[in-house]
Formats: structure tokens, sequence, C-alpha cells
């Protein structure tokens, strides 16, 4: 095992690093930055001269054993960080009304609507939900090209009208699909799909709440209903600078109000910027992160509840750790531990790893799991 010792033959001098104060969940990172930190200054400190060169103490390493000590340990280290989330169906999206008339026909809230039917009624005529990811802006005609066109005949196909090819092209075709289309739901046959007749959206909706009343008067612009998704998601509000935490596709821990923990992925991630709170507060930036439950059962009579997401930024498996504190700044520069055996202590430089939950990756000459090591006053 490697050993310390300074050219005349007295032990090194050592400075312990400064033990950080927990400054809340989510701060291990910062915790592990703020040891090497106090380590650094140690070795400007004590900058002097010395050698590791694998020898034993001379005198012992050490006139009294280290006032605690801590074992040296094998486990999977996890950068992590845990964020407030809040349980629900996502984002919401207002629909209004583009046409002007009389409300006569809404659905409830808390409603799915799906492909094809009714998402609300004027002048007894149906609004009616299709899918696509282009909002509904223009009437579509003979002529009229673009990705709409496109999502439009692609859902014609889908309700079971053919005849037509699906591309960004309105030709005859279309409009014959359309006049048949148009029959079915009680409108006339004019091959024309008029703005307002339809409202895009990227798959069937939950109805959120509704924003006017049957038989009330709408005007073109005034919102009708607010709607959302239908699977139940997690949206987290993350600082700008936790964006690496919040990556697409990765996967993250939900601790559910009862305390259970549920596995679920990121699906989206947008950056957001919330108003400031109080006068003249400056807006900030945040990152939003969208994460889809991986068991649906876990969340089974909960529509909204706060939760926590627990993200993982890097992980090392299978490595020796130790607690942070037990680190020392060695006067020959970098880190090291002091070893307790058989009654007397010897100091062992070691290589620094990840840093995560007050723990530290190290990896030295003769450093094992099992041993004991001291932990500086």
């Amino acid at each position: 095992m490697s050993s310390v010792t300074s050219l005349d033959g007295r032990p090194p001098t050592v400075e312990p690093p400064s033990r950080p104060r927990r400054r809340g969940r989510g701060r291990r990172v910062a915790v592990a930055v703020a040891v090497v930190v106090a380590a650094g200054a140690g070795l400007a400190a004590v900058n002097g001269a010395g050698l590791l060169d694998g020898r034993a103490d001379p005198a012992g390493a050490s006139a009294a054993l280290p006032p605690a000590t801590a074992t040296v340990t094998r486990e999977t280290l996890k950068d992590t960080k845990e964020a407030d989330g809040e349980l629900g169906y996502g984002p919401v999206t207002t629909a209004v009304s583009r046409r002007p008339g009389t409300i006569t026909w809404l659905p409830a809230a808390g409603a799915t609507v799906s492909r094809g039917r009714s998402l609300y009624r004027v002048d007894a005529e149906p609004v009616l939900l299709l899918y696509g990811d282009t909002p509904a802006y223009r009437d579509l005609r003979v002529g009229t090209e673009g990705p709409d066109v496109e999502s439009l005949e692609r859902n014609l196909g889908k309700l079971g009208y053919d005849g037509f090819t699906v591309d960004d092209e309105y030709t005859w075709d279309t409009a014959e699909a359309v006049m048949r289309w148009q029959d079915d739901r009680g409108l006339d046959q004019t091959g024309v799909v008029e703005l307002g007749r339809v409202v895009f959206a990227p798959g069937r909706v939950r109805v959120e709440s509704l924003g006017t009343e049957e038989g009330r008067p709408v005007a073109p612009g005034q919102e009708v209903l607010t709607y959302t998704g239908t699977s139940k998601v997690v949206t987290v509000r993350m600082d700008a600078e936790d964006q690496r935490l919040a990556k697409k596709g990765a996967e993250v821990e939900v601790t559910l109000p009862d305390g259970r923990t549920t596995d679920g992925k990121v699906t989206e991630v947008a950056t957001v910027v919330v108003p400031g709170e109080g006068q003249n507060a400056e807006p900030e930036t945040r990152v939003e992160a969208l994460v889809r439950i991986g068991d649906a059962d876990a969340t089974r009579g909960l529509d909204r509840a706060a939760v926590d997401v627990t993200f993982t930024a890097s992980q090392r498996a299978d490595v020796l750790t130790v607690p942070v504190a037990a680190l020392v700044a060695l006067r020959e520069g970098g880190f090291g531990v002091e070893v307790v055996e058989n009654g007397s202590t010897r100091y062992v430089g070691v290589e620094t790893g990840l840093f995560a939950g007050g723990r530290v990756e190290v990896s030295g000459d003769g450093l094992t799991e099992g041993m004991t090591v001291g932990m500086p006053r």
C-alpha cells in the first residue's frame, strides 16, 4: 500500500477540507465543489515539500487516532437532483371560436374527445376535432397546398374516406371526399373546409374547463374551452442552469404523495419565461420538462398532485467511495485519505472521480473495500 513521508522523515502535513453545510436538496454537486475549493485552499496554505513513495510513516503516521472513522465502500454512485413537479395532464391549450354564432352544445369538463368527434357546436353545427400539428388558420379548398392539407387528408383516410392521395395538395379528389364527409356530418356539401370547422390537436384531448355556456353568443377569437392531452404527465420547472439534467429521453424517478416511487421518462423539454413576482420584478427564464409516467396504474385515482422528481445527471457503477469529508489535501499535491490500521494511521494518495450524495469516488494504490479511513476534525 502507498504511504506518504516527507523529505525529513516526519509525517506529512495535511489540511482537512472545510465541511460544507447542506444547502437543501439537490445541492450535492455544489457540496462536492465546495470541498474541492476548500481543499485547494489548504494546498496553498501548506505549500512545501513532500513525496508519496509507498513507505509507511516511520513515526507511526499520527500521535493520535482520528476522532471519527468511516468505511471504504463499493457502490453505484449517482449524481442526482430532486425537483418539485406537478402531476396532471400536461400543457393546457385554449380553443377559440373562429366563427360568429351561438354556442348550442358543449362537452362536460373532463370529457375525452377523439378524432372526427364534435369538440363543441355553434348554431347546431359541429366544430370537429382532427389530429395534426399545424393549427387550422384558413379555408381549405381545391388548389390549396400545405401541411394543413396533408393533415386533413390523413384524417379523412383514418375516418374511412378515400379516393385521393395523401399529400400536401388539395385536389378535386380531396374535395369529393370532403363532400362525403360533410354529408355524413349533416353539413352543406361544399367541398370546402371553412376556417372554424375543424380544430387540429396532436391526439385525443381531455376537456379541462369551459369558457362559456350553452346559449351564449360567441365571436371570433372568443375562448370556448380549454383542453389537454389524455395521458397523465408530470410538469417540472427548473432553473435554466439545470438543463443538463432535463434531457429528452432521460430516465427519472417520481415520488408520489403517498411515498411510492415509479419510473418516468422526459418526453419534452422547453425554455419558458416566467413573469416575476411583485412590482418591477424581472421575469425568469426556466426550463420546463414533461415526464411521462411509466406505470399508468401507479397514478390511478390521482388527477392532480404535487410530486418529487429525481433526475440523474451521471452515475458510476461498482466504484470505491468514501465520505467527502474524509478527503485531506496533501502537501505533495492532490488528495489522500488517512487509513486506520492496527492502532495507527498512514496516508494514501487517491484519485477522485464523481462527487454525489456526500460521497466521492476514489481509487488509489492498495485502497480496498472495507478499509477504515479517518474523518478529520
